[in-house]
């Protein structure tokens, strides 16, 4: 969604990087370009002023300051604003402490309240270990029940019984007494929208507010529909006293002015972030990471988590003990280009990557986007037992048998077979003893066996500080270095190694 703004802010500051010094002219003249970046990602005016004010208050400050850089310290500043702007601290759900904790769903017709509230309940079942009922109060959307309905059954948490004839209110009413008889934890209301806000609905609302005194009232707004976002979050706080918002479609390719603009506009915390259309796409919204994002800092505590929910510990482990022993086939590389697909793909993962933002022009000539993964797939997939074991076994007449059977080209075959290659001279030297203590080391000393392998697991992730001195500095400093480089040759010369190295679930 930032990726606009994300490309200008970063040529603003690689301005400011070839300037030894920066006077206070510099400091306007690089000002005046963020704000008309920001204006044009439709972040709302008073937020962009305020943005600005504080952002120049502080960086004239710095403009004298000679042992540190002033471009970095300018960087730093404006990802500080950026982080105040969006919220400072993450806001959690409050579940309160008597269960059943009521949750209430508001918003505008269309701004995804339904398919929120299944992802939310999916994901308080998962990672809260939550007991969750579901309960649809829109008897207005033809289909509204039956969709929350197929939702709940798909994450596995309870529906409450359609009863014709009753008021939202009443709907409400029984959701909670059933809530408590049968010891569920959460309570999630999915009320009804409309299209444009009225009375009529703020009414119910307040009456549902009255009879269920929900701890939570989440406004379900779609960053993509821009200031309109911002102006119903604000209407729709001063009439029940929203206390909290979830912004669908953050993944989307609007301008996303509206996340930026929120918080400021309305006081109201942003808690949840709709990141996909698949059910488990629902983030915590934390104003530090999604700011690390659009300075192109990337987000590698988002992707430790992404990578610690979707890979299984036997496949890690199984993968772990064959490197350490310096063994790697293509049963092997196609287990590593399935865990690329289930971390959302290698869209999914270079979005949460330090310094890609710069090398998005070389990554889309080199063709590096899912459907070069689904080929390499296809390609291993068209290969026999035996020949995926060993590689030596493929020459001409059978590449060309593969190329026919995946739908590919030999040329593709070919370069499949050399990054493989590649992969495997790697992996072998990770095998010996000193490249196994080497990536011990770069790992602050979490080894590759067992389940907590390289990243994830309890006690077998690195710190922070330690993974980024092992590309050669901060996080910070690896934009458009260190990390970016390291994984934009991985990219151009194979799939990353990811395989092995994550722990995640038990399936």
């Amino acid at each position: 969604m930032f990726d606009t703004l994300k490309n200008k802010l970063t040529d603003v500051f690689d301005g400011l990087a070839r300037r030894g010094a920066l006077s206070e002219s510099d400091v306007d003249a690089a000002l005046s370009e963020v704000r008309l970046a920001l204006l044009d990602a439709d972040v709302a005016l008073p937020a962009v002023k305020s943005f600005i004010n504080k952002v120049r208050e502080k960086a004239v400050g710095v403009a004298n300051m000679r042992s540190v850089r002033p471009d970095q310290q300018v960087i730093k500043i404006v990802h500080d604003a950026l982080v105040d702007m969006l919220g400072g601290d993450a806001a959690p759900l409050n579940l309160g402490t008597n269960p059943p904790s009521v949750i209430l769903m508001a918003g505008l017709q269309g701004s995804g309240k339904t398919t929120t509230a299944g992802k939310l309940a999916l994901r308080l079942r998962k990672r809260d270990r939550k007991k969750v009922m579901l309960a649809s109060l829109d008897v207005t959307r033809p289909a509204a029940r039956e969709q929350l309905r197929l939702l709940g059954e798909q994450a596995e948490v309870g529906v409450l019984k359609e009863v014709d004839g009753e008021s939202p209110a009443q709907i409400a009413k029984r959701a909670l007494q059933a809530a408590k008889l049968q010891a569920y934890d959460v309570l999630i209301l999915d009320t009804a929208g409309r299209l444009s806000i009225d009375e009529a609905l703020m009414a119910e609302l307040r009456e549902i507010k009255k009879l269920t005194n929900p701890h939570e009232i989440l406004l379900v707004a779609d960053s993509m529909t821009g200031q309109d976002a911002v102006l119903t979050a604000e209407a729709f706080h001063k009439a029940v006293g929203v206390t909290g918002i979830a912004l669908t479609r953050l993944d989307g390719d609007a301008r996303g002015g509206a996340a930026l603009s929120m918080r400021h506009v309305t006081g109201c915390a942003i808690k949840l972030a709709g990141v996909g259309e698949k059910q488990g796409a629902l983030e915590d919204f934390d104003p530090a990471r999604l700011a690390g994002r659009i300075m192109d800092m990337g987000d590698v505590v988002a992707l430790v988590e992404k990578a610690a929910e979707t890979i299984e510990v036997e496949e890690a482990e199984r993968l772990a003990k064959r490197m350490a022993k310096g063994q790697f086939d293509m049963n092997d590389f196609l287990s590593q280009i399935r865990q690329l697909q289930k971390m959302g793909g290698l869209g999914g993962i270079m979005g949460m990557l330090p310094g890609i933002g710069k090398m998005q022009k070389q990554i889309a000539a080199a063709g590096i986007d899912d459907s070069m993964i689904k080929r390499q797939e296809a390609i291993i997939l068209s290969m026999t037992k035996k020949e995926r074991i060993s590689v030596g076994l493929l020459n001409a007449s059978r590449r060309k048998r593969i190329a026919l059977g995946s739908g590919s080209s030999v040329q593709e075959v070919n370069r499949l077979v050399k990054q493989y290659q590649d992969m495997a001279r790697m992996m072998k030297k990770l095998g010996s003893k000193t490249g196994a203590a080497a990536m011990k080391a770069m790992l602050g000393g979490a080894g590759m066996g067992g389940a907590t392998g390289a990243m994830g697991g309890a006690g077998g992730m690195p710190g922070l500080g330690a993974l980024s001195s092992s590309f050669g500095g901060n996080l910070g400093k690896s934009m458009g270095g260190g990390l970016a480089k390291g994984i934009g040759s991985s990219l151009t010369n194979g799939l990353p190694g990811l395989g092995g190295k994550l722990s995640g679930k038990k399936k």
